[in-house]
């Protein structure tokens, strides 16, 4: 651009800004240097001169100082009377100006473009020399050079008119700005099947640093542009300079939906056998677990958002489920399907993720030069979404630990290397798990089979048991089944010698009565429009059954149900009521999550001696009658000694015998008291309880 062109688009914009920003200039003398930037809408400016508007994507750095001079010549004053320069910062640019972080090549550099993407990694913020002020030292001449190198490589005056070159760097002189690097990567929901995520470096400074954090999904407007090689070198990195950034909505993600998506949306919505079509369509090559489905389905459409308490208190509108249950039952490929169905979803294994790798972690990286930075986890990067965590039971207790903030107030804590920060973590959890001996023992409590503490375990809103049971007409359903789906994929790959009647019917076995693709768009759909609130019938069944289960438990000795599953049997209520594209949660949808609570407390929460529900198996590991059981022998320990000076083993097993603790559980609760601290033996045989010692 020539001196001529310069001048003119100065004077453009000083006309530009008059029109149209004079208002928020004037607003913005008043709080300037606290705010340094005045945002232009891209649109405004295609609309007053579309030459100019085309001219900042072609030539961004030229085009950019020409507004920045524009609004200097306008001689607007602090309060004190200093004059501003602020950052002129653009948005809003044409749509074929987005570009998909996987689509950046040499192709777009020099150019002004506007990316989408999940902040992946953030570097501390660093000073850096805007303006480097140097002295000759020989005569003591100061030269002022500008520095827009981002290798970080010191640019220096050349020969000094005293003909010498030899310079001191006046580092408290030169003019400084906060600088800032960060990493992108596209979203997930961008990202189909096996794809590799890719990543764009992009930098910040000044007022755009310190607002970002790993897990934030942003829309950076800047120009794509060369990073010089420390070495000289034919490959180039590149990185985004930012213009402006912009912290967006981190929710479900729309998809591109056409008018033919819509009307097939709504004529689904219609359908009365709607949840059977949905139930059919999840993992259709995995036979039966049909409420296993239904319950995926409300996961995947999930609770009303954004519903806050009187007293501040945030709802979680996710939910979350676990299954649990014998090898080769098809847990793993059901979460695999599920996190390909899912419009924004990631699977990861917990055998082969660290706590870091779930949620966040600072780590040393040479993204910062060496400095730390803070590194998003699966958990983050997936919210407004969901996480499918294979192999649960697999994660150290450490990695274990770091779930019990995500899962319940869904935020993830940071405090390393001198960093402290918190991230949202809204993301639904779909996790599997593997009994530790091999086998589910329905015989069994869950707390002993699994390596999953019952803190951990009481997170999860559902709670599935898949067991591989011998059942002649299933297994010859399942073979068939199986058969089935191997026969329609030898199909697809060779040459067939069925006609096309028998092709057509094996097909519609095994494959989804609603299209992936349509069900995708759906549930996006769904989540994106539908808010349920609800209804009078709604409240008043929820009401009556945790009532009457709440009565039983009283009659029975037991606690079959506890105020936290009334909220997920809202969330589930409320997701039915979404899937049918409703605003009011109705009966229907309450009947369809109690069911559906019921079948899982049924399944998990069922005391194997008693037959009775109790949720202390889930809550605390333990039955009640076990517990009961325990504090009898304890009792007896203590009275024995009060009244003898110790228990012997012998006078223990004969009183508990009588008080009806069968003669095989004595031993164990003795070991569980012994190794809670509760009783000592001083010497073989005998027993005091702990608070006597």
């Amino acid at each position: 651009m020539n001196v001529t062109e310069e001048t003119r688009n100065v004077q453009k914009f000083e006309e530009f800004f008059a029109e149209n920003y004079k208002a928020e200039l004037n607003k913005l003398a008043e709080v300037f240097p606290e705010k340094r930037s005045i945002q232009v809408d891209y649109a405004l400016l295609e609309k007053y001169d579309a030459e100019l508007a085309d001219e900042l994507i072609t030539n961004p750095y030229e085009v950019i100082q020409s507004a920045e001079q524009a609004v200097k010549n306008m001689q607007l004053v602090t309060s004190k009377g200093e004059p501003i320069a602020p950052h002129v910062r653009f948005y809003n640019t044409p749509t074929e100006q987005q570009v998909l972080v996987r689509d950046l090549n040499s192709e777009y550099l020099g150019k002004f473009i506007n990316i989408e993407g999940v902040v992946t990694k953030i570097t501390e913020v660093k000073p850096k020399i805007k303006t480097a002020v140097f002295q000759c030292n020989y005569c003591g001449a100061i030269y002022k050079i500008p520095q827009d190198d981002f290798s970080g490589a010191l640019k220096e005056p050349g020969v000094c008119r005293c003909e010498r070159k030899s310079y001191s760097l006046l580092a408290e002189q030169s003019e400084m700005i906060d600088y800032q690097r960060m990493e992108i990567q596209e979203p997930l929901e961008k990202v189909r099947g096996a794809e590799q995520t890719r990543k764009a470096v992009v930098l910040l400074e000044d007022d755009l640093t310190n607002f970002i954090l790993p897990g934030d999904k942003v829309q950076v407007f800047g120009v794509y542009r060369l990073v010089p090689p420390k070495h000289k070198k034919s490959i180039y990195d590149a990185l985004i300079d930012t213009n402006n950034v912009i912290k967006l909505e981190r929710e479900f993600e729309e998809l591109e939906l056409t008018e033919e998506d819509l009307k097939q949306i709504q004529e689904l919505a219609k359908d009365e056998k709607l949840y059977d079509k949905i139930v059919a369509s999840i993992a259709p090559s995995i036979y039966g677990h049909k409420e296993i489905k239904e319950a995926i389905a409300l996961q995947l459409l999930g609770g009303t958002p954004g519903k806050v308490k009187p007293d501040g208190m945030r709802i979680r509108p996710d939910m979350h489920l676990l299954l649990i249950g014998d090898p080769g039952t098809g847990k793993s490929q059901l979460l695999q399907y599920v996190s390909l169905l899912a419009p924004k979803g990631i699977y990861v294994s917990g055998k082969s993720s660290s706590a870091a790798g779930l949620t966040a972690s600072a780590e040393r990286d040479e993204l910062s030069e060496g400095g730390w930075t803070l590194k998003a986890g699966a958990l983050v990067l997936a919210a407004g979404g969901m996480a499918m965590i294979d192999e649960f039971d697999k994660m150290d207790d450490q990695d274990r630990a770091s779930m019990h903030d995500a899962m319940e107030s869904q935020e993830i804590h940071v405090a390393k290397a001198g960093i402290v920060a918190t991230f949202k973590a809204n993301a639904s959890i779909l996790a599997a798990a593997n009994p530790k001996f091999g086998r589910f023992d329905p015989h069994e409590l869950p707390a002993n089979q699994f390596n999953i503490p019952p803190t951990l375990l009481s997170r999860f809103d559902l709670i599935f048991p898949m067991m591989d049971e011998i059942n002649e007409k299933r297994d010859a359903e399942l073979a068939e089944h199986i058969l089935t789906s191997h026969f329609v994929s030898g199909l697809r790959t060779g040459t067939s010698i069925y006609d096309d009647e028998t092709i057509k019917k094996a097909e519609e076995k095994v494959s989804p009565v609603i299209s992936p693709e349509l069900l995708r768009k759906y549930i996006a759909y769904a989540r994106k429009n539908y808010k349920p609130v609800l209804s009078q019938e709604a409240m008043d069944k929820i009401k009556n059954f945790y009532l009457e289960l709440r009565k039983i438990g009283e009659q029975e000795g037991s606690i079959p149900i506890t105020a936290r599953y009334l909220e997920g049997i809202v969330r589930l209520a409320e997701a039915s009521a979404k899937g049918r594209l409703s605003n009011v949660v109705e009966e229907q949808d309450a009947e369809r999550a109690i069911r559906l609570l019921k079948t899982s407390l049924k399944s998990i929460g069922v005391d194997p001696e008693t037959g009775r529900l109790d949720i202390d198996i889930i809550a605390t590991g333990t039955s009640k009658s076990r517990i009961d059981r325990v504090k009898t022998v304890y009792r007896i320990i203590k009275r024995l000694s009060a009244e003898y000076g110790e228990a012997t083993h012998e006078a223990i097993v004969e009183e508990a015998k009588n008080q009806g603790v069968k003669e095989e559980d004595i031993e164990s609760i003795l070991s569980q008291l012994k190794r809670n601290g509760d009783v000592y033996s001083p010497k073989y045989g005998v027993y005091k309880p702990t608070e006597e010692r």
